[in-house]
C-alpha cells in the first residue's frame, strides 16, 4: 500500500487520526524493514505513531511482520529475557551471574543485543556480551545477524532521538523459539498491554518491575505471570531472602559494570540467586520462588 496512507493515519491530529488494522500495521512494518520508503517518511510515521498512540492490534501486526524477517535458532529449555535496547545507565547487569547459578538446573538464558537505540543512553547488552565470557547456558544473539533489517534502522532512530513503538515490540523477537519469556515493565497499566501483545507467543509469559526496565530484580517489586488470559501477581522482596543490596543512583561506565560482574560482592551474588529463582518459577522448574531459592542454596 501507499505509505502516505499510514503517515496520514497517525499524523493529522486528534480529529483525523485513526488506528491501523492488523494487516495495515503488518504492511507498514514490512515497508519500514525493507526501507522501501524514504527515511524521512519512516521518522515521520514513528513520531506520529507514538503521539497517536499505538494500539495492541497495531503492535501485533508489526510483530508478525518482524517474524517474517527473523532467522531463528532454537535453544531448547530456554527463557527469553526481554531487555530494552537503550541499555542500563546506573546499575550493572546481573544475567551473566544468573546463568552461572542456573547451570546445574539446565535452564538456558537467551539475551538479544544490538547497537544503542534511544533514549536512555545506557550500557547495552551488546557492550557486555562482547567483553565478557558468558557461561555455556547464556546464549547471546546479535540482532545484526538474525534481524539485520531492524539493525539497519538504528541510524534513523538515533537521529530521531526519541522512544518509538519499536522500543515496545523489539524486546521479544522469539529468535530462539523459547517457550518462556520475561521482560521488564515500569508501570502496572503496561502489564495488560504487554500480555495482549506477547503472551500467546509463549507457553508462559512473565513481566517484572525490574531494574531500569530490564527483567532483572534489584529491589522489592511485582512479578506478573500470564497463563493464557489469566494474569497472577506476586510481590518479590529481596529482604525476605536476607538480601541487602543497595542500588546505585549514579551513572556507571562499561568498565565499572564489568568489574562488578567479574568481582561480585556477596550481596550481588545473593541477588543473582534470587533472580535465578524467579526464572525457575516462571519456567515451572519450581512451584514457588521460595522453593526455587531453597533449591539454589
Amino acid at each position: 500500500m501507499n505509505f502516505h496512507k499510514y503517515i496520514h493515519a497517525v499524523g493529522t491530529g486528534p480529529k483525523g487520526n485513526r488506528d491501523l488494522s492488523f494487516e495495515e500495521s503488518k504492511d507498514m512494518m514490512e515497508q519500514i524493514l525493507k526501507q522501501s520508503v524514504h527515511s524521512e517518511q519512516i521518522a515521520a510515521f514513528l513520531l506520529g505513531w507514538r503521539l497517536k498512540p499505538e494500539t495492541v492490534e497495531e503492535f501485533r501486526g508489526a510483530v508478525e511482520a518482524c517474524d517474517g524477517f527473523i532467522t531463528n535458532t532454537t535453544v531448547e529449555n530456554s527463557i527469553e529475557l526481554g531487555y530494552p535496547f537503550d541499555g542500563k545507565a546506573k546499575n550493572p547487569y546481573i544475567f551473566p551471574l544468573v546463568a552461572k547459578v542456573l547451570e546445574e538446573s539446565g535452564l538456558n538464558l537467551v539475551v538479544i543485543g544490538d547497537e544503542l537505540t534511544p533514549a536512555k543512553g545506557g550500557i547495552t547488552i551488546k557492550d557486555i556480551c562482547t567483553q565478557i565470557e558468558l557461561n555455556s547456558n547464556a546464549h547471546y544473539f546479535d540482532r545484526a545477524d538474525f534481524l539485520k533489517e531492524m539493525n539497519e534502522l538504528t541510524e534513523i532512530r538515533m537521529r530521531l532521538g526519541l522512544r518509538t513503538g519499536f522500543n515496545t515490540i523489539e524486546k521479544l523477537p522469539r529468535v530462539a523459539n523459547s517457550e518462556y519469556a520475561i521482560t521488564g515493565v515500569f508501570h502496572k497499566p503496561y502489564v495488560k498491554k504487554y500480555v495482549e501483545i506477547f503472551s500467546d507467543r509463549y507457553k508462559r509469559f512473565a513481566l517484572i518491575q525490574g531494574n531500569e526496565g530490564t527483567p532483572e530484580l534489584f529491589s522489592k517489586g511485582r512479578l506478573w505471570i500470564a497463563d493464557g488470559t489469566n494474569v497472577e501477581e506476586f510481590i518479590v522482596d529481596p529482604a525476605h531472602y536476607g538480601i541487602n543490596y543497595t542500588k546505585s543512583w549514579d551513572i556507571i561506565s562499561v568498565d565499572e559494570s564489568l568489574q562488578q560482574l567479574n568481582n561480585p560482592s556477596d550481596e550481588y551474588l545473593k541477588l543473582a540467586k534470587l533472580n535465578a529463582a524467579v526464572y525457575m518459577f516462571v519456567t515451572e522448574q519450581a512451584k514457588s520462588i521460595d522453593e526455587a531459592f531453597e533449591k539454589l542454596n
